[in-house]
């Protein structure tokens, strides 16, 4: 019979484990995303990336044809990292790009969390390239989208199926806290959820405004 020990499982993530790479969250990739909502993705995108900035989990941003045809990367992301310049490519692959792969080199971690537009292509394809070559791959299912509902969940079954492992937005940000006690990061973690979680940012506002609620 096993044994129980108080300790977090090893494919839990935690801010210094791995690296966030954001690929094209832009308007004209955003245009013909129908599997989520624009106004939810937008959110999620944001959520997603202010956890990492809060808890300085080395992130890389990365946009296709930027001026000549897909535009800017999310105003919700790039709030996070002011200043941070994103990597064009051509490529659709993300992981053919040279200039990633040196990025990605030099941030030197062997997980990797991904998100961006849109599933079937510009995640499945630096997804399935990450884990071809022995790196950890996790997804975050409701910062990315795709053309149909269809598209985007034959995408993430077949990521799951090569090993990538789903998770969402707000389980990204709690997953980085993990523990209520940490207070030096509890401020952060329920201000992000108050502006960018939903219905769960709702309910700690309310809980903290009429009764001064505090988790932990």
């Amino acid at each position: 019979m096993p044994i129980a020990t108080a300790k977090p499982a090893q494919s839990l993530l935690n801010p210094t484990d791995h690296a966030l790479v954001l690929i094209d969250h832009q308007s004209q990739m955003a245009f013909a995303t129908h599997s989520i909502d624009a106004t939810l993705l937008r959110n999620n995108a944001g959520l997603v990336a202010h956890a990492a900035a809060e808890f300085k989990v080395p992130t890389l941003l990365t946009t296709v044809a930027e001026k000549s045809f897909s535009g800017p990367m999310f105003d919700e992301i790039k709030a996070a990292f002011p200043g941070q310049a994103a990597i064009d490519r051509t490529s659709m692959n993300t992981w053919e790009d040279v200039n990633v792969i040196q990025e990605v080199n030099r941030i030197g971690k062997g997980r990797i969390v991904f998100a961006g537009l849109w599933t079937s292509v510009c995640i499945v394809g630096p997804v399935l390239s990450a884990i071809d070559q022995g790196f950890e791959a996790y997804v975050v299912a409701d910062a990315s989208g795709d053309v149909s509902v269809e598209a985007h969940e034959r995408a993430m079954q077949r990521m799951i199926q090569a090993g990538a492992r789903p998770i969402t937005s707000v389980q990204y940000l709690l997953e980085l806290q993990r523990d209520w006690a940490r207070t030096e990061t509890y401020e952060q973690t329920t201000g992000i959820a108050k502006k960018l979680g939903g219905a769960y940012g709702l309910g700690i506002t309310y809980a903290q405004t009429m009764f001064g609620g505090h988790e932990g």
